[in-house]
């Protein structure tokens, strides 16, 4: 019998986590908790989570996925599940990437809310190829569980190649299913305490940072600006006619307005590093610390776009009410200002400059004609 203490140790799952951006994307969403909680370290609690789901059933790899809470029921945006955490072949490549949220056996779950075991994936036809081509990795047998909270579904946590084992069986999916209690209570714990840490800075219709956490950021940034000699860009936009909306279909249809061009400033600065706020009305700021003046205005142009493309209220504004379609009526005017290398001035004079040069681009957009982007120093893209 071997001594204990020559044993070799337990190798540590190799696990992958979904970086912040995706992970503070994924944490703006609502729960029913309404006292404060500890703060908890979601990263680590997904790792702690495919930890013990590999210990309970030992897999080749798996993944953990999580819904976008910003498309979540919007009929007029595929919804998506992100891979927030992954062990196995191939995962460091597939963590922070995105399916469409009826895609495979994921989607499958995902949609019915019930576990899914696949046996033999070459007789499943839910099954999908795409993943396996990405990782070059070969699935054979799948075990899929939904993750719910408050009998509401966000996510799949996902098992793939059962080890000592031909495939997965029932007694794993017994397992699982079990397992499932304790991946909610984690979960929602988490998301209980980012709840409370996020309450006052974010604005309570467009879920948007609100104006008073955008002066914190921009101090931040700011400074930070300064002790490395970066850039920081900053756009400033507001919807054209939308009082007109307001004045047609009234202010519960401008609330939805207001919601929807929250989404679509979410899409288009997704992974970018950038701080977006509800400035006041319909206005709004976005905070792009590390740009220059140029890549900005091709953010701008993105956004600019996006809005004036976009079919706004496209579901039904109240019950017993049509969809309005509202199409080639909101537009926005777009400002851009840019404090190349820091600039080498004092902290409250390069606020002020930047919030300055944001403002005076943006009502000059408005003059040129309105749906535009223009740039702080006499340049504009045309519209």
């Amino acid at each position: 019998m071997a001594d204990a203490s020559s044993e070799s140790p337990v190798k540590e799952l190799e696990t992958f986590i979904a970086d912040d951006r995706i992970i503070d994307r994924i944490l703006q969403r609502k729960t029913k908790k309404t006292h404060p909680a500890q703060q908890v370290d979601l990263r680590e609690v997904l790792r702690e989570i495919l930890l013990r789901a590999n210990e309970f059933v030992p897999s080749d790899s798996g993944s953990i996925l999580l819904d976008d809470p910003l498309l979540k029921g919007d009929t007029g945006h595929q919804g998506k599940l992100y891979f927030m955490a992954c062990f196995g072949v191939g995962s460091a490549g597939l963590v922070g990437t995105h399916l469409p949220d009826e895609l495979g056996i994921v989607g499958a779950t995902y949609q019915t809310g019930l576990p899914y075991l696949s046996k033999d994936i070459s007789r499943d036809d839910k099954f999908y190829a795409g993943i396996d081509k990405k990782t070059q990795y070969e699935s054979k047998s799948i075990l899929a569980m939904p993750i719910k909270i408050y009998d509401s579904v966000i996510g799949v946590i996902e098992l793939i190649n059962r080890k000592e084992k031909v495939n997965f069986d029932d007694r794993d999916l017994s397992i699982l299913e079990i397992f499932a209690s304790y991946t909610s209570t984690l979960i929602k714990n988490a998301l209980d305490a980012r709840r409370f840490e996020d309450l006052s800075k974010r604005d309570n219709l467009t879920g948007l940072y609100n104006d008073r956490y955008f002066y914190e950021r921009l101090d931040l940034e700011t400074r930070k600006a300064i002790d490395e000699g970066s850039d920081l860009s900053l756009i400033f936009f507001d919807l054209d006619h939308f009082k007109e909306v307001n004045d047609t279909h009234g202010h519960l249809v401008g609330s939805r307005v207001l919601k929807e061009v929250a989404l679509i400033v979410d899409e288009v600065f997704l992974g970018s590093g950038a701080a977006a706020a509800r400035y006041g009305g319909d206005e709004f700021v976005i905070l792009l610390p590390g740009y220059s003046l140029e890549q900005s205005s091709d953010y701008g142009e993105t956004l600019r776009e996006a809005i004036a493309k976009n079919i706004f209220v496209r579901e039904r504004p109240s019950p017993g009410e049509p969809p309005l379609n509202i199409e080639g009526v909101i537009t926005c005017s777009v400002g851009i200002g840019t404090l190349e290398k820091g600039e080498g001035k004092e902290l409250m004079e390069m606020k002020a400059a930047l919030i300055r040069e944001a403002d005076s681009a943006m009502y000059r957009a408005k003059d040129l004609g309105k749906n535009r982007v223009s740039l702080f120093g006499d340049v504009e893209v045309p519209g």
